[in-house]
């Protein structure tokens, strides 16, 4: 069955993505530091707003995806918080420092999540061999692996997409990465099951006064003044093509 899971930054994007048609969401904080575990009244209030699967993002900061013990022990709880309220999966990824799949710090992740529904994320993206940590996942017992194909966008990471598809029937391999409406056919060409997006619009703040020569930002271009929302009609439309083109596809395959 299609899963078209939409990337939200927020209980309103949530919200809306929900209502235009998506399957599941994954559900972050931080978007200038590709997503961060969101806050814990975020969390509480999206467990009770919506109602399709959401699995949150536990991430404990931005950067590289090597952690201190100290991140890892908060990666733990942050996990007990939200297996307690109730989401049935989470999205997270830790590697060593050579640029591998940290398997021991997963089996305890893996043990401490059982029962819900593990996403690897883009520390995939990162990983030193995509094949030996396709196997490695396998073996973990990870239920996807969210991926650009180790490029900056998943158009562009195809052939390593169609290549770990053809490898692996669980995990689930599910592309995201500037996926849209004009590139979507792409990958139901190549027999995706499962496609990530952020389906994103920029607005403008509903502030009228606006501070002129004060930034909180430290990146001194970033335009504090507009807001990053899920595009309804975006998430609507791709799930009108994705959902009976992969249909057609599996038809065509078999």
């Amino acid at each position: 069955m299609s899963k078209l899971e939409v990337c939200c930054y927020s209980a309103d994007c949530a919200i809306k993505a929900e209502r235009a048609g998506a399957d599941r969401i994954e559900l972050c904080a931080g978007k200038q530091e590709g997503g961060i575990t969101p806050s814990i009244g975020m969390l509480d209030l999206v467990s009770h707003q919506i109602s399709i699967p959401v699995h949150p993002i536990v991430r404990p900061r931005g950067g590289d995806f090597c952690y201190s013990e100290s991140e890892f022990a908060i990666i733990k709880r942050d996990i007990d918080q939200i297996r307690d309220l109730g989401f049935p999966g989470i999205v997270i990824g830790i590697l060593t420092e050579d640029g591998h799949i940290d398997v021991e710090r997963m089996q305890q992740i893996l043990r401490q999540s059982a029962g819900m529904s593990i996403t690897f994320h883009r520390a995939f993206d990162m990983c030193a061999n995509p094949l030996l940590a396709l196997s490695q996942l396998t073996d973990l017992g990870v239920d996807r692996i969210l991926t650009s194909g180790q490029q900056q966008t998943a158009e562009v990471g195809l052939p390593l997409i169609r290549t770990l598809i053809q490898q692996s029937q669980r995990p689930v391999i599910m592309p995201g990465g500037g996926i849209s409406l004009t590139n979507i056919h792409k990958f139901i060409e190549v027999g995706v099951q499962e496609i990530h997006t952020s389906a994103c619009q920029t607005i403008p703040s509903c502030m009228r006064y606006r501070k002129a020569g004060v930034n909180m930002n430290t990146d001194s271009e970033a335009d504090e003044f507009a807001q990053f929302q899920v595009d309804s009609d975006m998430v609507a439309a791709m799930k009108e093509v994705f959902a009976p083109n992969v249909v057609r596809f599996r038809q065509q395959s078999g």
